[in-house]
């Protein structure tokens, strides 16, 4: 089951969901919208080895915004942190800014139970487009988990500060 908004701000006030800072405004009927930090982060090299480190460059998302280039992989962060040892925290993109023909992750929406840190957001457009630090990008809801499980504590992006570039060639 995915919780309700009211339900949501009933597990914050219980302590079992941290959404840091919080703004009850921003709860939706199943959701909660969260914003994008001013840092972006882009890789410099062409070619993308998984097997490889990479070097990335930062960006930072003036005032009066920053046009993303089609064909480029911006990689953001949500301004909350977020913690959960009890739900399934998912994210998705809001549909007003998916309508601007903007993608806030290419393939990473699911979280796991016990997640603790800031989101990277996987960002790429289909045509040019005017982003400014502070927007609400996304959405993160709560799934209810069934069974025994294992909270996610020492995953290669657990307690995250900032942006978290691809750490998969750890795996090789």
């Amino acid at each position: 089951m995915i919780l309700s908004g009211k339900e949501i701000v009933q597990e914050i006030e219980r302590g079992n969901i941290v959404i840091d800072p919080f703004d009850e405004r921003r709860v939706n009927p199943n959701s909660y919208n969260l914003s994008l930090h001013n840092e972006l982060m882009i890789y410099k090299d062409g070619v993308l080895d998984m097997k490889t480190p990479h070097e990335t460059e930062p960006l930072l998302i003036p005032p009066d915004g920053l046009t993303l280039t089609p064909g480029r992989l911006y990689l953001g962060r949500t301004e909350e942190y977020t913690r959960t040892e009890k739900f399934i925290p998912m994210l998705e993109g809001r549909s007003s800014i998916g309508r601007l023909g903007i993608c806030i992750h290419v393939t990473a929406g699911f979280g796991d139970v016990g997640f603790a840190g800031y989101w990277t957001l996987e960002i790429f457009c289909v045509q040019p487009v005017r982003i400014y630090a502070g927007v609400e990008i996304c959405q993160i809801y709560y799934h209810t988990i069934a069974g025994d499980y294992e909270p996610y504590h020492s995953g290669k992006y657990q307690n995250n500060c900032g942006i978290q570039p691809s750490l998969l060639y750890r795996e090789f």
